[in-house]
């Protein structure tokens, strides 16, 4: 199963307060044993709200928002992917992260992504064909 851990923004980091050389270096290693376990797909922290945007649809109509965004709780500072066994397997990962925030309160959410067969008869023999061809196209665009 694949996860998505997210690392919940704090009042630091929506202030844009860079980590430390000693807390880079921690991840660092963090990171390390993931990717030798076979478990790291992807992650990458992410700038303050205040340089992003949001694109809100209502009504089959869409605006643009731009940052920051004020619940600094419902915001994200980075993330991962990881392809595991379990949500308990993806929790023992995630208990022995360095702390991401040191100093202030931190929060990982870690969220299953979605399968295909989780989508079960709506996923039609096209829909699948066609999401094996787009990821096949991800891939070969990675690598030329």
């Amino acid at each position: 199963m694949k996860v998505m851990v997210i690392v919940k923004a704090t009042t630091s980091s929506e202030a844009g307060v860079m980590p430390s050389e000693a807390l880079l270096t921690e991840m660092g290693k963090y990171n390390e044993e993931l990717v030798k376990a076979g478990i790291m797909l992807a992650g990458d922290g992410l700038h303050p709200s205040s340089k992003g945007k949001r694109v809100r649809f209502w009504g089959g109509k869409s605006s643009v928002l731009d940052g920051p965004f004020t619940e600094t709780k419902e915001l994200i500072a980075g993330f991962w992917i990881w392809q595991v066994r379990s949500m308990e397997e993806a929790l023992e990962w995630a208990r022995r992260c360095p702390d991401p925030m040191p100093g202030e309160e931190a929060e990982l959410e870690l969220r299953p992504i979605f399968e295909a067969e989780d989508f079960g008869a709506v996923m039609t023999p096209e829909l699948l064909a066609q999401e094996q061809r787009l990821r096949e196209e991800v891939e070969r665009q990675k690598k030329g």
